[in-house]
């Protein structure tokens, strides 16, 4: 049989080490280079939201017209009315303030424009910051909420508070640089920690992590440079971060444990590394294919933030494994044993000692009973997965508002609630986008009256009703309040009358005319839909790719069911812990965060797409193992003791550096990683638990001989066999213990 692609790969390097090595140090430095000299495209806001979300958008970039980043000041006392001469003075004293700051535009007094609280004890300044877009506006409103506060620390017997979208956005931009570092500086020791005890020598721990970083590294400078085409965001590099780290030392970390594990028992370096890749270098090459077509299905819900995250995640996986099969082996033939250098002495004898004499006596004791019991075990680990999942039934998703995102007690959302509490209804108004053949015709003018007399009429909206005429451009800008949070199904059933009744009927009855309804909660709705439209053809692609790759993969029917079945109870696993946590508050104090109602509307169809891809990296791994022994011609059962046991350790390993990278990200600020961070974690998990140490060997076991079965009507079937005949098994380490 002719070599694989992963065995020839391997082969090459081994035999042109340098070309190798310094073809990758040229490769990264090159992408860091150019992807930094290229600068990164951002997604766009017509880009980043579907539906009228995105055709209002469009219309005012078409138009030159900038949406402002509106802002707010509180003025607020408890004894002090907006009617007294000491209330008034510090409302006069703040916009004289912020006038002066030269950053802020339309600075609207609470007494010329109403906006003041039903108690009289309230007051809104509003403004909008100056800058040609948002981003010039979050870097311009420091200067702003520092004269704010000033003028606060002048009178503390008031409140005197700021908020908006241009302060909202300049809390992210600083958190998310904070988060970002931070899981930077604790993701890359805890992987090299863990690698440590599980090779005790330095040498061996730091090449995993190495690699994985500089994939990273090259990963980010191609999509920065390719950004131009295919627009990027900061979520894409958070994920890129998160999914990059966690494979790329997982890859490594198989190839490597099996190169040893071959050397252990006595063979030479050349045929220790030649099975290594022809095994392990094989589970790597589909476990990427796997990932990597797992994400391009995210291509199929039309939204530029989705393919932004899938084509950096797509970018960071293929280079993970490029660098596992060319670089890792290359550097593999150059140290030879020497990649056991830098041994720490106890930790070297504790891994001697415990997991790697046939999987240790942990997993003999879990295994022995699965083993002779599989029904038992089945029904069990399958009801603690369904169990979990329960809550799955009460999921609800929705774009998270900025109270709901950022950590209880952050000052902001305190100021936010003030104001909500203060005047009550949503804090994020409807954004109708009128474009009209004559903007300021007299039926227009009738029609945009007629609109807001009607929206104040239907009890789902309520005032001050803002609206900005652009002649030139024949558009008409107004800003509505809904009722309700802004999140909720009151906002939801307001936003509906608005577009369904008052918008029909009101400016879309002159010809010519659209009117597209925008605005935080018409987002969430356009979004949550789309997400609907879109999670059958996603899962439906995902799930079949799996499903015909596994059959290739294995040339198993029995196998390939298996693999769909196992990981889509996994996901049903970690949807139901994250509905539990996140949206319930069960345990939420657990993970520092309290329960917010609803789940990011991203999170779940981004999670399925991660965890379908990433379970692949121990099934692959561990059905490997067991068809190698089957081949030996062990029974089913034999050779399922065999494979689980001989790669506990490495599963238990690379399990451990996953969870441990994803639960780094379940302890940033932000809500959507946060709820990222915990999904993935849960999920991989169970998977390396309850999945490969109970249900995967049970339900093989249980099908016994009927796991290599092929109907002779598939065996047209591309074969991804392994090129490399599997080597016998150690004569130290006895293949089956039952």
């Amino acid at each position: 049989m002719k070599p694989g692609i992963a065995a020839t790969m391997g082969a090459w390097s081994a035999r042109h080490r340098k070309t190798a090595v310094f073809g990758w140090l040229l490769f990264v430095v090159l992408a860091t280079f150019l992807g930094g000299a290229h600068g990164s495209t951002k997604v766009t806001d017509a880009e980043s939201m579907p539906g009228q979300v995105a055709r209002a958008a469009k219309i005012l970039d078409e138009a030159g017209i900038k949406s402002p980043a509106g802002e707010t000041v509180l003025v607020q006392s408890a004894a002090l009315t907006a009617d007294d001469p000491a209330f008034r003075q510090v409302v006069e004293q703040t916009a004289t303030a912020v006038a002066a700051t030269g950053k802020a535009a339309d600075l609207r007094s609470p007494y010329e424009t109403g906006a003041v609280s039903a108690d009289r004890h309230s007051a809104l300044l509003q403004f909008t910051v100056a800058g040609a877009d948002r981003e010039q506006a979050v870097a311009a409103v420091t200067s702003v909420v520092d004269a704010v506060a000033k003028v606060q620390a002048q009178h503390r017997e008031l409140t005197v508070e700021e908020f908006g979208e241009a302060s909202a956005g300049k809390w992210f931009q600083d958190q998310f640089t904070d988060d970002f570092a931070r899981a930077e500086w604790t993701a890359v020791p805890l992987a090299l920690g863990i690698l440590l005890i599980a090779f005790g020598a330095v040498v061996a721990a730091v090449l995993p992590v190495v690699l994985a970083v500089t994939a990273f590294i090259a990963a980010g400078g191609l999509v920065a440079l390719s950004s131009g085409l295919l627009h990027t965001s900061d979520d894409a590099g958070s994920v890129m971060l998160l999914v990059g780290l966690a494979v790329g030392v997982d890859y490594c970390l198989f190839y490597l444990r099996r190169e040893r594990e071959e050397r252990a028992a006595g063979r030479d370096a050349a045929t220790a590394l030649r099975v290594a890749a022809a095994t392990s270098g094989r589970a790597v090459l589909v476990s990427g294919v796997t990932v990597v077509v797992a994400m391009a299905g995210m291509f199929l819900t039309g939204i530029a933030d989705f393919q932004a995250m899938s084509y950096a995640t797509i970018v960071v996986v293929v280079t993970a494994v490029l660098g596992s099969l060319t670089v890792l082996p290359a550097l593999l033939s150059l140290l030879g044993d020497r990649v056991e250098k830098g041994r720490l002495p106890l930790l070297h004898r504790l891994r001697g000692a415990g997991s790697d004499r046939a999987g240790g006596r942990v997993w003999n004791a879990l295994l022995t009973p699965v083993l002779n019991r599989p029904l038992t075990a089945t029904l069990l680990a399958g009801g603690l997965l369904l169990a979990l999942a329960a809550p799955l039934l009460t999921l609800h998703t929705a774009n998270l508002t900025f109270q709901q995102q950022v950590p209880r007690g952050n000052p902001l959302v305190a100021t936010s609630q003030r104001i909500e509490a203060a005047f009550p209804g949503s804090p994020a108004p409807a954004t109708v986008v009128v474009k009209a053949r004559d903007i300021a015709s007299p039926e227009m003018t009738a029609a945009l009256a007629d609109l807001r007399a009607k929206a104040l009429a239907s009890g789902r909206m309520h005032g001050p009703i803002d609206l900005q005429l652009h002649r030139e451009a024949n558009i008409a800008v107004l800003d509505i309040p809904l009722a309700g949070s802004g999140n909720d199904a009151t906002s939801a059933a307001a936003l509906k009358t608005l577009r369904d009744d008052v918008v029909a009927t009101t400016v879309l009855k002159v010809p010519g005319t659209e009117a597209p309804v925008a605005g935080s909660t018409a987002g969430s709705y356009d979004f949550n839909r789309r997400m609907s439209d879109a999670m059958i053809p996603v899962f439906g692609f995902v799930v079949a790719f799996a499903f015909l790759l596994m059959l290739m993969s294995f040339r198993s029917l029995g196998i390939a069911l298996t693999a769909v079945v196992l990981n889509l109870l996994s996901v049903g696993a970690a949807y139901g812990v994250l509905s539990l946590v996140f949206q319930h508050g069960v345990g939420a104090s657990l993970f520092g965060t309290a329960g917010v109602g609803a789940v990011e509307s991203w999170v779940p169809l981004f999670l399925f797409v991660i965890l379908f891809g990433l379970s692949m990296d121990y099934h692959v791994f561990v059905v490997s193992r067991i068809k190698e022994a089957h081949d030996r011609g062990l029974s089913t059962r034999a050779a399922v003791s065999y494979g689980i046991r001989s790669t506990a350790g490495v599963v238990t390993s690379a399990a451990v550096i996953m969870v441990g990278v994803f639960a780094v990200f379940g302890t940033l600020s932000m809500q959507s990683m946060k709820q990222m961070g915990v999904g993935l974690a849960v999920a991989v998990l169970l998977d390396a638990t309850v999945i490969r140490a109970v249900l995967l060997p049970a339900s093989m076991t249980l099908l016994g001989e009927r796991n290599w079965f092929l109907p002779r009507w598939l065996h047209w079937l591309p074969r991804l066999e392994h090129g490399e005949p599997a080597a016998e098994p150690a004569p130290d380490r006895p293949a089956v213990l039952v």
